[in-house]
């Protein structure tokens, strides 16, 4: 005996939708990246940061080793538009310690506006046998001065891609 009403398999059978045969999509290419910055140890320059203790000496391990300066080396100090110069000098008045720290006398640098624990940049310029230690006021105006100025457009680089629109 036959109804009339389809059965309920056919219903369902109905509702569900025939699968497509369509294949994976193709996966999105990855960007374009910069090459990667050229290395600056050419030891033209070479930095790091100290903070002065109480007695106003700053380790600056690294940068004394690159110069091959060691404990007991006679050193000059003085300040020179804004910063203190350290430079080898068998008159000096000053001498690397024996844990590798550098002196930065009160009096130099007070003229330079260093404070007991204030970060200091010291750069060695291992061409020219010295170091340059920079003040925290002398880097603030430097990178308030270069962030000032609104980043060059990006420019295609050797490889036909973009570096980056910062300089820094």
């Amino acid at each position: 005996m036959s109804s009339g009403r389809p059965r309920p398999r056919q219903l369902v059978e109905a509702l569900v939708p025939t699968p497509l045969t369509v294949g994976a999509p193709e996966p999105a290419p990855l960007p374009t990246l910069p090459a990667p910055a050229a290395p600056s140890g050419d030891g033209r320059l070479l930095f790091d940061v100290a903070r002065p203790d109480a007695a106003g000496r700053v380790t600056a391990r690294a940068l004394l080793r690159a110069l091959g300066w060691t404990p007991g080396l006679t050193l000059h100090v003085d300040a020179v538009t804004g910063a203190i110069l350290i430079t080898p000098a068998a008159d000096g008045a000053h001498v690397v310690g024996t844990c590798e720290e550098l002196p930065l006398p009160a009096a130099v640098r007070h003229l330079c506006g260093i404070a007991t624990g204030e970060p200091v940049l010291l750069a060695a310029l291992p061409l020219r046998n010295r170091i340059v230690v920079h003040p925290t006021n002398t880097i603030t105006a430097v990178l308030a001065d270069l962030h000032a100025r609104p980043p060059a457009a990006p420019t295609p680089d050797a490889l036909g891609g973009f570096g980056p629109a910062c300089a820094c």
